[in-house]
């Protein structure tokens, strides 16, 4: 059977921490009397290495790579050292705004639309003249085949087919 008492010092003594910090940890909610309003002296020293921040309590040791508390601590500092990561890649130029980068798409994208809509106009008489073909006809059917090569790729990449609505994703 475990010990038992009533004081707050005493229990604190036994378990070897300040009575202010079992206090502290009591209102904190990290530890809490048996429904008898007695201290249980074991399980108040067991939740008190649970909890317990490693590198202040004399309650845990040295290695506390299975408490609760650690792989909290390991945890905040993978997040933190992630965001000081992206902040970084965002202040070197290597991480750029998603609607930045939809606007440089969109205007790289209409570049090259522009470009083969003018592509038939320009190249049907060449291809006419090595081929003994009428121009106007080469141009025509030129143009008639780049149409239906950008429908196939607008149709391909409608923005309603991948989440996006306006260039913004969090619209969709």
């Amino acid at each position: 059977m475990s010990e038992v008492t009533p004081s707050t010092r005493e229990v604190a003594r036994r378990i070897g921490v300040s009575h202010t910090a079992l206090q502290k940890a009591e209102r904190a909610g990290r530890i809490m009397r048996e429904a008898s309003g007695q201290w249980d002296v074991e399980k108040t020293r067991q939740r008190m290495a649970a909890t317990a921040d490693p590198t202040r309590s004399p309650l845990v040791p040295a290695m506390p790579d299975g408490s609760p508390f650690a792989r909290l601590k390991v945890a905040q500092l993978a997040l933190k050292v992630e965001a000081q990561r992206l902040a970084l890649d965002e202040e070197k130029g290597r991480l750029i705004d998603s609607r930045t980068a939809n606007a440089a798409i969109d205007e790289i994208a209409g570049g090259m639309r522009d470009a083969l809509l003018t592509w038939p106009a320009r190249v049907a008489g060449l291809m006419a003249a090595d081929l003994g073909a009428d121009p106007h006809l080469m141009q025509t059917i030129l143009q008639q085949h780049v149409n239906e090569l950008l429908t196939a790729v607008a149709d391909r990449f409608d923005p309603s087919d991948i989440g996006v609505t306006n260039g913004d994703p969090a619209a969709a």
